[in-house]
């Protein structure tokens, strides 16, 4: 039994009249080709679902074979497929990381290793036990967004061995570097999502790519007409070579978007944590879950960090102004509560300095804010994983 809450994501943060920083999607809704595409196919939902297209889509985006590719209800429904059909013997997540891998072989009966990764969250292959026969690693990693190289992950391959490398955030990286996605490599599995990029959360669509022999162990515990019709119809859409580069221009905008952020961050005396390089970055301040609580008093919900395996970090909308500015420099539309930046100002209350001035910082003080662009569905301040623990040993949610 695990010690955490692993179930605990970003979607319990928001409420109505909340600037929501605490889920993993960037657009606030799908964009309108998209919408068209699935308004579209409203007339064929009295048939079921197939979902072929869209696996065979996936294979030519990717450069793979088809029987390599396996369309899933998102990446949530691969982690559940992955711990239902395979007995792991000795199975790893490297954290901090998403909390689902972890919940899901707990779930079905799996005993599971924990590796915490040290301050800088760089992954060394030595730190993953030799025995390990199933091994799940995020990439970027969240809450992190410390981007793995892939010669790293290539290092973890073992005969015998399963690696799980989490690529949901990877499409949010300009040019999708150290992506696994297109290499074919023994005992290698890749899970996507198209959920964040697209405003799709609601649709649930992602896909595993690996092995035949793999795929089919997962189809055959796949529940029938997981897929639905308009989530297969999006991944299609999504696969096509438009959308990539619509894809492409949003990851570097966010990239941007991220330089602001951190900045801001730093000029207030904020210590952002490790080499951010997805929409989102990883945070250290002190009494991390009253400045979390202050924002949301202020109207933004951000995800809280606990002490978990995992972390995961939300991505860009397109407010006016964007909520990364909004973050740094306080909502004009409350300004009695925000005359002065929130997190600074809390710091000022409680008479502690961002510089270390009579505080010991900690993981406890770690939060997670995500860079973005775009409107209320990204998160800023959001503490790493959802306790207030280490953010080098705790789990992370999507």
């Amino acid at each position: 039994m695990s010690d955490f809450d692993l179930h605990h994501h970003g979607d319990r943060e928001v409420g109505d009249g909340l600037v929501d920083l605490a889920v993993n999607v960037r657009l606030p809704i799908p964009p309108a080709w998209l919408r068209a595409e699935l308004a579209a196919a409203l007339d064929d939902l009295a048939a079921y679902p197939d979902s072929s297209a869209a696996a065979a889509a996936v294979a030519v985006r990717h450069g793979r074979d088809v029987g390599e590719v396996l369309v899933t209800a998102g990446a949530a429904e691969a982690f559940t497929l992955l711990a239902t059909a395979l007995k792991p013997r000795f199975a790893v997540v490297v954290h901090p990381q998403f909390t689902e891998p972890e919940a899901a072989l707990r779930a079905a009966g799996h005993s599971v290793r924990r590796v915490i990764l040290a301050g800088d969250f760089v992954l060394r292959p030595e730190s993953v036990p030799e025995e390990a026969d199933l091994v799940f690693v995020g990439n970027p990693t969240n809450p992190t967004s410390v981007l793995h190289p892939a010669a790293t992950l290539r290092a973890l391959i073992r005969p015998g061995r399963l690696l799980v490398v989490d690529e949901a955030f990877l499409d949010a990286v300009p040019g999708e570097p150290e992506s696994l996605a297109s290499q074919a490599l023994p005992g290698v599995i890749v899970i996507r999502s198209l959920t964040k990029t697209w405003g799709i959360a609601g649709l649930r669509a992602g896909y595993v790519l690996a092995d035949p022999t793999v795929i089919t162990l997962l189809r055959a515990v796949q529940p029938p007409w997981s897929v639905s019709t308009l989530a297969a119809v999006a991944v299609v859409a999504c696969s096509r070579p438009a959308a990539l580069a619509e894809a492409e221009l949003l990851a570097s905008a966010a990239v941007a978007d991220r330089a602001y952020l951190v900045a801001g961050l730093r000029a207030l005396g904020i210590e952002v944590l490790g080499d951010p390089r997805g929409p989102f970055v990883l945070i250290r301040l002190p009494e991390a879950d009253k400045v979390r609580l202050r924002l949301r008093e202020s109207g933004f919900a951000v995800r809280r960090h606990l002490p978990r395996p995992r972390h995961h970090p939300p991505t860009p909308r397109r407010p006016r102004p964007p909520n990364h500015r909004r973050l740094l420099h306080c909502p004009r539309r409350r300004p009695a509560r925000c005359r002065h930046n929130v997190i600074s100002q809390f710091l000022r209350d409680r008479h502690l300095s961002t510089d270390g001035e009579g505080y010991e910082p900690s993981a406890t003080n770690a939060a997670a804010v995500p860079t973005s662009t775009q409107a209320p569905s990204t998160s800023p301040v959001i503490p790493p994983s959802r306790r207030t623990q280490r953010a080098s040993s705790t789990p992370v949610t999507r």
